[in-house]
């Protein structure tokens, strides 16, 4: 039986946001995604996606929100790369983290894992070309909620200072959001 793994390096670090969308206690392994760089690269239109987010206070809507992702990193140190945890999934969980990371593509990442940790096929949502956002559009936020929520997830693994080594500053304002409008799929965060 072939046994697989996602890699989180951002908030399915957090067992109970992954939990939260496969309906179930998750177990983080933590691991480190070899070649690769994390980075505010994925951008959504908070204009036209299932959830829209005002800043607090003022209620100002912004036009685009960031999130974190992973590209390959030609110019990466051999041994390095962002760390991160490993969760078990089958193939019915993988299609339901499909819906979850919607402006993300899977791609398998079993040969650049530091650990594999046994699995067979490991995967990573990095972003699809048409949310990739190397350098931010004017007007985008990122969300104090996800920063949280992200950072508390490594510090309950003890990997806190090495996601922060491995992951540069967020390049735009992080603000306090209000939800206004909520088309969410069931399993999905609210709070980012």
């Amino acid at each position: 039986m072939t046994t697989t793994a996602v890699f989180g390096y951002g908030s399915l670090v957090d067992p109970a946001s992954a939990g939260l969308t496969l309906g179930r206690p998750v177990e983080v392994l933590p691991a480190r995604l070899l070649g690769w760089r994390r980075g505010w690269t994925v951008c959504r239109d908070n204009l036209k996606v299932e959830k829209t987010f005002a800043v607090e206070p003022g209620g100002e809507v912004p036009p685009f929100i960031l999130g974190l992702s992973v590209d390959p990193d030609p110019h990466a140190d051999p041994g390095d790369g962002p760390n991160g945890g490993l969760i078990e999934v089958s193939e019915t969980e993988l299609e339901r983290l499909d819906l979850r990371e919607m402006r993300y593509q899977r791609a398998e990442v079993t040969r650049d894992m530091d650990a594999a940790h046994g699995f067979d096929r490991v995967f990573v949502f990095a972003t699809r070309p048409q949310h990739h956002a190397p350098e931010p559009p004017e007007g985008a936020v990122v969300l104090a909620p996800y920063v949280r929520a992200v950072e508390a997830a490594f510090e309950a693994i003890g990997q806190l200072d090495e996601f922060r080594r491995t992951t540069a500053t967020p390049p735009v304002p992080v603000v306090e959001p209000v939800l206004i409008r909520d088309q969410i799929p069931p399993g999905n965060p609210r709070g980012w």
